[in-house]
């Protein structure tokens, strides 16, 4: 019974659609969503680049200082910057995957999606409670 069950698993996750009018008659379409897609990916790893050097720097300058308070705040206060990038980062790479899998004609595309997209919901959902929490933090 087990091996049914898998081969059935198999199929689902194997399974393509064959007949696309997009695929089909507007090729150039599905084309240059890729690229987009491709260029919003590079777009999202830009921003978590640049979120990263500029927490690097940041996370430096706050260190140098003498003062602990002013330490600990500075830190706290490049934090809240880092995740602010991260997040930016993680919802234009789920727009990214959602784009992809709709020219996609595969089911396991699909399947992978959404476990990205719930993977991505989660990361960011405790994110922005971290990032709530050390805002609070600032604040007092």
């Amino acid at each position: 019974m087990a091996a049914t069950t898998e081969t059935e698993n198999t199929r689902f996750l194997d399974y393509v659609r064959e007949d696309s009018v997009l695929h089909g008659q507007v090729d150039w379409l599905v084309h240059g969503l890729e690229y987009a897609a491709a260029g919003i990916d590079i777009f999202a790893c830009l921003i978590l680049l640049i979120g990263g050097l500029r927490f690097i720097a940041g996370f430096t300058r706050a260190e140098v200082s003498r003062s602990p308070t002013q330490r600990v705040k500075g830190v706290n206060r490049e934090r809240v910057e880092l995740g602010r990038y991260i997040l930016a980062g993680l919802e234009l790479l789920i727009v990214s995957d959602i784009i992809h899998t709709a020219l996609s004609l595969a089911m396991a595309d699909l399947v992978f999606l959404g476990l990205l997209v719930v993977i991505r919901s989660l990361i960011s959902f405790f994110l922005d409670r971290e990032l709530a929490e050390v805002k609070r933090e600032l604040q007092d």
